[in-house]
């Protein structure tokens, strides 16, 4: 095998020092208590199944209950929009549910709703990311989430970075 020297084996070696400092963090967050992303690609991935199973109405009670742990762990929990914005289900505040957010915006004035719902229309699944308030931190913190499209809505998770 050839070695690399000079400016393409340092870029190189910075290339993979990054990759393994991002895995890190990431690793670094779910250890600290936070969610991973694997944590919420499996909990959307439970509600859509008991959506399917069981039925709107009885998965969005589910969501809704914060003691339900199936759906809230930590700091991820569920939400479920209707295409057109308007929310069906939040783990985290039940006053949004009814309420048609699709002009909601983040604190960099980032129309995250909107975003996800034209997301949601091309994409049966995708990552999205803004900032919104941490449930248990209190603060508000750049958040990813994974979201999918089930008929007329899309049911999402997301971790805080």
């Amino acid at each position: 095998m050839k070695m690399l020297s000079g400016v393409a084996g340092a870029a190189l070696c910075a290339w993979v020092m990054s990759i393994g400092s991002m895995a890190t963090v990431g690793v670094a967050r779910a250890a600290d208590g936070g969610a991973s992303k694997d944590d919420a690609i499996a909990m959307v991935k439970k509600g859509v199944s008991q959506i399917k199973a069981q039925g709107a109405d009885k998965t969005y009670a589910a969501i809704i209950d914060k003691e339900n742990k199936d759906f809230h762990d930590r700091d991820l929990y569920l939400v479920v929009y209707g295409l057109d914005g308007t929310v069906k289900a939040h783990g985290a505040n039940t006053k949004m549910v009814g309420k048609n957010l699709i002009d909601l915006k983040d604190i960099d004035g980032k129309p995250f709703v909107k975003e996800r719902v034209e997301m949601a229309q091309k994409q049966a699944s995708f990552w999205q990311d803004y900032k919104f308030t941490n449930p248990e931190s209190k603060k508000i913190e750049p958040k990813s989430m994974y979201c999918e499209r089930l008929d007329q809505t899309v049911v999402c998770g997301g971790i805080y970075k």
